[in-house]
């Protein structure tokens, strides 16, 4: 079925940013949902394939994620948002910008147990993978000559078929190899994730500090949350090392003679642990709330 998503003009841009954004898939509402508390306009509607965005100068096309960093890389859109394993398989003129923290997965080779333990062992082999620049790149790399066949979709199968020996694969569980009756086979590929692309040696963009602080702010803000407490003042000193926050923590003095209250942002993947250690120090209504948007 032949793909109807609009090829993007080169026509003047007057100073709008224009972004690729995927259309479909796992990446797909993801990075909507990055744009979106970034402040950027996002559709509604799956069937809209390119949306503009006045307020903050930018124009998003949704396109196949695979096709993004050759739209990029060709110089028809500024910037993109895709896999890194789509980026580099890609080959195209396109470079990773910056990682978005979202769709993270490895890439590896799997095959029947006992085939091979590293890719050292995959000589000869025939290897089924969606990404057959990649792996040609990978194989090279290590000095291993093997046949490298593409196919489109899930290849988790192409073993069992006898359409290849060894399969080259995202893998973000490892669950549906082994239902497939494959192992892993030696250190990953590559570990991808979603990223920003742009093209190589690009001109300046109008709004790409803009775009790129907002995208930043985001993913500080998913990391960290804001924590309030109020301590002793003379454990002040002391719980400021526990909650040194970005530069500093800010403290103010509370009404009650003796004490004072705290606020720092503190990583999110601590903060149970930060709340223990400020308790055993005095501190007493401790508040932890979400950052929703922030700039450093």
């Amino acid at each position: 079925m032949p793909d109807d998503t609009p090829v993007p003009s080169t026509a003047p841009r007057n100073g709008t940013l224009r972004i690729a954004v995927p259309n479909k898939g796992s990446l797909s509402e993801p990075a909507s949902l990055m744009l979106r508390e970034a402040g950027y306009a996002q559709r509604s509607d799956a069937r809209e394939l390119v949306l503009h965005d006045p307020d903050n100068g930018v124009e998003f096309f949704y396109l196949r994620p695979r096709d993004i960093a050759t739209y990029v890389g060709a110089g028809t859109l500024d910037l993109g948002i895709t896999g890194r394993d789509l980026l580099l398989d890609s080959g195209a003129a396109a470079e990773e910008l910056l990682p978005l923290g979202f769709a993270a997965a490895s890439f590896r080779y799997a095959t029947h147990p006992g085939t091979a333990t590293d890719v050292s062992g995959l000589g000869g082999a025939r290897i089924a993978t969606s990404y057959p620049g990649l792996v040609r790149h990978h194989l090279a790399s290590h000095g291993v000559d093997a046949e490298v066949i593409r196919l489109d979709g899930a290849v988790e199968t192409a073993v069992r078929l006898g359409v290849a020996d060894v399969i080259a694969d995202v893998v973000s569980t490892g669950t549906t190899l082994r239902q497939a009756g494959l192992e892993i086979v030696g250190e990953p590929i590559l570990h991808s994730e979603a990223v920003l692309v742009r093209r190589q040696d690009p001109a300046p963009m109008h709004g790409l500090e803009v775009f790129l602080r907002r995208l930043q702010g985001v993913l500080v803000a998913r990391r960290y949350v804001m924590m309030d407490y109020d301590i002793p003042t003379s454990s002040v000193e002391a719980a400021s090392r526990v909650t040194p926050g970005i530069e500093s923590p800010t403290v103010s003095p509370l009404q009650r003679p003796g004490w004072s209250a705290v606020r720092a942002m503190v990583p999110r993947e601590r903060a149970q642990r930060v709340m223990d250690d400020l308790y055993d120090l005095g501190a007493r209504g401790i508040l932890v709330t979400d950052i929703h948007a922030c700039r450093l």
